[in-house]
């Protein structure tokens, strides 16, 4: 690397209108930061939608906002080369990174070859010198081949003890596993160590409930406040409609539901369950406040109050107890008010489901020390299993950094004609040709937009694959002409990949595609405009005249249905005025035609320039104005709307548009047979008329020669006249 005191040189090469910097040397990368970013093609581009592989567009993408700006792709470089004993490997875009280019002496060069010496090892190549970048991205492959893979994720098949494998599997069945990068489930330090908290906590609130306090029907405890909780809303709403009534009997009707909904259930198929009164009360509301449990309560409660009265009511009062009072219901509630209350207070849930006997059996245990020193194996091997993520990056940085210099800094590979660049999605066969630049875009009315102001002919195409996968392309024509580009016809797209696609014009951005084309666009505009017009005349003139035959077939009907014979039609009316102006008119045609043939005639030897001359003042305004736009055509335009930030302008001039767009030509040394029995045949009439025609011309430039020189061109001039002799006086 050059010293501070003496600053890089860099070679740069011309190409497509602009100076680009070459990057050949190793201190080229090493000094890039210092390269003004003002000569750099390209400020950004997205990190979708080129041929680069996206996984390493996304590691040098450092914010994840979908793009890759200059300092991210400075700090990608600066990374890789340090990592590598000779920074230039970085350019030479290989596949192949072996293990004797990793600088060892870098900071993490030693764990970095330790990595991807483990890759080789698990993916069974542990002989070979060099990986390749999938070899570094089947991380599948090479985690599974550990156990323990630094993952802090711990298996149960980490180890042999089948009491330890037990206990994380029931850590897995309370907590939920946890996904190692094998593929495996296991638990984490943090799951075990949430497992052993709950399952403290668990059981000291189970062995809280043995008090007399809590448990006071010991283990029918929990059944009976269970069924008391069951029936609760309903016997609360019971005694409050019965203090009610209590306090006014005219209330008792309405508290104990009218008559017209019983009749609404009546008119149904009832249940012995009674669904349908489930929200009546329990039992008729009386101002005696004492509820039934068995006689006249609502059938849609009978099993509950039944239940209530097996295991609540009667371990407090007796069997015998069949009715309830407010006073009953309340010193049965206050009985199991402290065990509720431990209920609420529940801790530990999440390991119930083992059991107290098993979560006394691991707290009694040496499970979590067995656990903890797996965790500590697991710890020790991170270094070397998270540097497998660099030793794929590295990977990732050695194959595609040099495509993404190549079209980023400068744009070598797209002037270059033995590579793609990495923005040109493949080509499209359509009209005879194929070319090359074409961009992947996402919506192309947004994008024709900006991209109008390339100046370059661009058709957008829907490409479609017989799986029903679709992309979407513009494709910039820059060779031959647009007079069957037009939208709905079909091509063949073939992308990076080899893959066909069927293509289908969508849109188009109509700018000249050649001079060659402008000069010929105003005559095939005008042929065009007298075609488009002799097609309205004649349908005219068909349309008149099959009106003038639909009424003289009327009119001949009825003239003779009436029993006249048919009217002649009137004669046309000659006027002398008419045929006069005609004549005028004629007249006056022939004479600026004969004054421009004899004008064109005059010229003589100079008559070809001219033809020539009157051809460019036609043609030559089309051909000015195409030649100005094809000298403006730029690529910025068409890729900094799909996302990209062009610093440069990247001309498209002439050869390179012929380059990237290719004709149809005869292959080398073929054959050719111009024998074409389809071939229209010559009419012999045509011939003669058109020699004809030259002969007549011949003859009229032959005399108007001789009327003007006095003789006929193949005669020889005649001697200039004698002075005449002075006389004496």
């Amino acid at each position: 690397m050059t010293s501070p005191a003496t600053p890089h040189v860099w070679k740069f090469f011309r190409t497509g209108g602009i100076d680009q910097v070459s990057l050949e040397t190793a201190a080229d990368l090493l000094n890039l930061h210092q390269l003004d970013q003002k000569l750099w093609v390209a400020l950004s581009c997205p990190v979708k939608g080129t041929e680069i592989d996206e996984k390493t567009l996304a590691l040098i993408d450092t914010d994840g906002d979908g793009r890759i700006r200059a300092p991210e792709l400075l700090a990608a470089v600066k990374w890789a080369a340090a990592l590598l004993k000779d920074p230039a490997d970085l350019l030479k875009g290989s596949d192949q990174l072996p293990l004797a280019a990793i600088n060892e002496i870098a900071p993490g060069g030693k764990v970095l070859i330790s990595s991807a010496r483990q890759i080789l090892r698990s993916l069974g190549k542990g002989k070979d010198a060099a990986l390749t970048t999938a070899d570094a991205a089947n991380t599948a492959a090479i985690f599974a081949a550990s156990v323990l893979n630094g993952s802090g994720i711990i298996p149960p098949e980490a180890t042999e003890d089948p009491a330890t494998q037990t206990l994380i599997k029931d850590i897995i069945a309370c907590l939920g596993g946890t996904t190692s990068r094998s593929g495996a489930t296991g638990i984490t330090a943090a799951q075990i160590d949430t497992f052993f908290a709950d399952l403290a906590a668990y059981t000291a609130w189970v062995e809280q409930s043995g008090t007399k306090d809590i448990a006071v029907l010991g283990d029918a405890t929990a059944a009976a406040c269970s069924a008391i909780r069951a029936v609760r809303p309903k016997v609360e709403d019971y005694f409050a409609r019965c203090r009610l009534a209590a306090f006014d009997a005219r209330a008792i009707a309405a508290l104990n539901r009218s008559e017209t909904e019983y009749l609404d259930i009546a008119a149904k198929d009832l249940k012995l369950s009674a669904e349908e009164v489930a929200a009546f009360p329990l039992a008729r509301i009386e101002s005696s406040q004492l509820l039934p449990l068995f006689e006249g309560v609502n059938p849609a409660w009978a099993a509950a109050l039944a239940n209530f009265h097996r295991t609540a009511v009667t371990p407090i009062f007796g069997a015998g107890k069949v009715t309830l009072s407010a006073a009953n219901w309340a010193e049965l509630t206050a009985k199991f008010a402290a065990y509720e209350t431990w209920l609420g207070g529940k801790a530990g849930s999440a390991v119930e489901k083992l059991g107290l006997p098993r979560a006394k059996e691991i707290l009694a245990g040496n499970g979590r020390a067995a656990l903890a020193e797996l965790v500590a194996k697991d710890k020790a091997l991170e270094p070397e299993f998270k540097a497998i993520s660099d030793v794929e990056r590295l990977a990732r940085y050695h194959r595609d950094l040099r495509a993404l210099l190549h079209n980023y800094v400068n744009f070598a590979d797209f002037f270059s004609r033995d590579r793609l660049a990495v923005f040109q999605a493949g080509s499209l066969y359509l009209d005879s040709r194929a070319t090359e630049l074409c961009v992947r875009v996402d919506n192309p009315a947004a994008h024709a937009g900006l991209a109008a102001m390339s100046k370059a002919y661009i058709a957008y195409v829907e490409c479609k694959r017989p799986g029903g996968e679709v992309m979407q392309v513009a494709a910039c024509f820059t060779q031959g002409d647009s007079d069957f580009l037009f939208v709905g016809r079909h091509g063949i797209f073939y992308d990076r990949k080899g893959r066909d696609w069927d293509a289908t014009i969508t849109r188009l951005v109509d700018n000249p595609i050649s001079v060659r084309q402008a000069f010929w666009s105003p005559y095939k505009k005008f042929v065009r405009f007298i075609e488009e017009q002799v097609a309205k005349r004649a349908a005219a003139a068909d349309s008149a005249s099959t009106a003038r035959l639909e009424t003289a077939a009327s009119s001949t009907v009825d003239t003779a249905a009436a029993g006249k014979p048919a009217a002649a039609p009137p004669k046309p009316k000659f006027e002398v005025g008419t045929v006069a102006a005609l004549g005028v008119g004629i007249g006056a045609i022939g004479t600026l035609l004969g004054g421009f043939v004899a004008g064109f005639m005059g010229l003589g030897m100079w008559m070809p320039l001219g033809i020539l001359g009157i051809m460019l003042a036609i043609s030559g305004p089309s051909m000015l104005i195409a030649w100005l736009k094809l000298r403006q055509r730029n690529l910025g335009p068409i890729l900094d709307a799909n996302g990209w930030a062009i610093n440069g302008r990247v001309m498209i001039n002439m050869p390179l548009g012929a380059a990237l767009t290719e004709q149809a030509r005869l292959p080398k040394n073929s054959t050719r047979t111009l024998d074409d029995p389809y071939e229209g045949k010559a009419n012999p009439w045509r011939i003669w008329i058109l020699l004809g025609l030259l002969v007549v011309i011949a003859i009229g430039y032959i005399r108007f020669d001789h009327n003007r020189q006095g003789r006929y061109f193949w005669q020889d001039a005649p001697p200039p006249a004698a002075p005449a002799a002075e006389t004496g006086g």
